[in-house]
């Protein structure tokens, strides 16, 4: 492979998050109990590039570093400022510095993808392409860019999202560029929304004769841009758990069943897990039920409570709570119920909050 060099794009203030986003970036929420740009960095590492800089705002700079940090990788890593929201285009200026005249893969930070990159990178490699996109039909085109294709399969017009689309093919967040994409980049307006998009960028390649194609994802893919969005991440991810993992202590009156990772130190007593499921270091469960697509954070405690198909992050207390379902939960919350009662609850809240139900 020629590529060596990635940009991930990080800056975005996930506002479709909030209140989670408030507290924490969400290309570092954690899914299946890992930080979303953890899988990111994991996928370009496994196809050989090493020379990686992450694009962060002033914001989420420190945050960014610290939960990329958590892990010791085999990369080269470093982090440019983009000082306000103008664009992916723009992200691509204020990191010419590090791009140089090499051509390179771009990757949104808050995106999950199934797919291998091996296919992107050899159809850019092969073709000599200025731009490669990755693709997928969504069943929602309005919110994203979308790309208009030939009977033969060249792309014919990228279009951001429209209001009367004529493609489902989605524009995902992973690009490959040749250094034509700098020139691009400085010779279009902000769109209607203020911001250099990366689409009018690719559109010019297009217009002035460059070589732009696209690879089809054939796996899963998130933007991770919403609560349910999060919750089918965690979900895919979770069901991709090979085998049982346990190392924490398991009573004699409690049931593990299914694909369950437990870390060490939690302990079980009197309660059911049912995987796929995931639960950290040191958490304390008891006389509960913990059902598919749950993850757990590290030191949390949950007692007298049904948890299904919900992300908790780390420090969270739920005590006799009848059921919580379909929930993101923020770091150090706690959520109690003072009577008994068989209504399910479902939470968006960020970190630190309290609630008695």
């Amino acid at each position: 492979m020629t590529i060596k060099k990635a940009l991930i794009l990080a800056g975005g203030r996930g506002t479709r998050l909030r209140p989670i986003t408030h507290t924490i970036p969400k290309q570092v929420i954690p899914i299946a109990n890992r930080p979303i740009l953890h899988y990111v960095l994991e996928q370009l590492g496994s196809v050989g590039i090493k020379e990686i800089a992450i694009v962060v705002s002033p914001d989420n700079q420190k945050q960014i570093k610290h939960y990329v940090e958590l892990h010791h990788w085999n990369l080269k890593l470093e982090y440019i400022e983009q000082k306000a929201p103008q664009g992916l285009a723009h992200a691509v200026i204020v990191s010419r510095e590090f791009l140089k005249d090499d051509s390179f893969l771009m990757y949104l930070g808050d995106n999950l993808s199934g797919g291998r990159l091996e296919g992107i990178l050899s159809t850019f490699e092969s073709a000599k392409a200025d731009a490669t996109l990755m693709l997928k039909e969504v069943d929602n085109p309005q919110q994203f860019g979308i790309a208009e294709i030939g009977t033969d399969g060249e792309i014919k017009r990228l279009i951001e999202k429209p209001t009367n689309p004529a493609s489902n093919l989605a524009i995902i967040g992973i690009y490959c560029f040749s250094s034509r994409i700098h020139q691009a980049a400085s010779r279009i307006a902000p769109s209607n929304r203020g911001e250099l998009e990366i689409t009018d960028a690719i559109q010019y390649l297009l217009e002035s004769g460059g070589i732009v194609n696209s690879e089809r994802l054939d796996s899963w893919w998130f933007d991770c841009g919403t609560k349910d969005d999060l919750l089918q991440a965690n979900e895919t991810i979770l069901a991709q758990l090979s085998m049982q993992h346990i190392r924490g202590s398991i009573s004699e009156d409690s049931k593990v069943e299914g694909l369950v990772d437990v870390g060490k130190g939690t302990v079980i007593t009197n309660s059911e897990i049912v995987g796929p499921a995931k639960i950290g270091k040191n958490c304390v469960i008891t006389n509960s039920f913990i059902g598919p697509a749950t993850s757990i954070g590290s030191k949390c405690k949950i007692n007298d409570s049904r948890i299904i198909r919900t992300i908790i992050m780390d420090n969270g207390i739920i005590d006799s709570v009848a059921q919580v379902e379909n929930s993101v939960i923020g770091k150090n919350c706690r959520i109690f119920s003072s009577r008994k009662s068989v209504d399910k609850k479902q939470f968006m809240i960020g970190d630190d909050a309290e609630i008695l139900l």
